[in-house]
């Protein structure tokens, strides 16, 4: 009965080792989980119970990135290929006071490349499709200035508006930010009731 107490361990390990080899199979290995699968074969054959070894557990496989499987991994946003830039905006903020609701408004953000390489904006988007952004697509050069175009359009949109634009740019950090707000008098029905 002992022995049969000390087989125990080693046969849950050896099913477990096999359990796991088939379920993990495609998915990549790293070392990690090769050693830790050696250990527990080494034990099973053994006959050794030692828990001090490393045992083969979900996160000692690894996944696809090479990262254990349960540790949380973190993405930076993606720099500026290539050399960067600086720009500088006449103003990133304007607020276009009170308008009906229906109407569209549209403001021109100046800017000027103030570093020594060309600026090259490679989108620009509007935090909702209200608010519609049209940038150069070609190479501004250093010392030259240009203009965004950003128009917003208030159909559906009543009360206290403020939308952002964001721009990805060869900048550093990659990205910088144009706001424009105001208030939209609510339309009135057919009735003549204000919605």
């Amino acid at each position: 009965m002992k022995q049969l107490t000390k087989i125990q361990p080693v046969l849950i390990a050896i099913i477990a080792l096999a359990f796991n080899l088939t379920i993990f199979t495609g998915c990549g290995s790293d070392d990690a989980s090769q050693n830790a699968r050696e250990a527990l074969t080494n034990n099973a054959a053994n006959g050794a119970t030692d828990n001090t070894k490393p045992s083969l557990s979900a996160g000692a496989v690894g996944s696809d990135n090479g990262a254990p499987t349960g540790t949380p991994t973190t993405t930076q946003p993606a720099a500026p290929a290539g050399p960067t830039t600086t720009v500088s905006f006449e103003e990133t903020e304007f607020d276009f006071g009170i308008i009906n609701e229906g109407e569209r408004v549209t403001h021109v953000y100046k800017f000027t490349n103030t570093g020594e390489e060309d600026l090259v904006i490679t989108n620009a988007k509007g935090s909702c499709g209200c608010t519609v952004p049209q940038w150069p697509k070609e190479p501004i050069p250093p010392g030259a200035t240009n203009e965004i175009k950003v128009e917003f359009n208030s159909t559906k949109k009543p009360g206290k508006q403020q939308k952002r634009v964001t721009i990805d740019a060869n900048i550093p950090g990659g990205k910088t930010f144009l706001t424009i707000k105001g208030e939209v008098t609510p339309a009135a029905n057919e009735e003549g009731a204000v919605q």
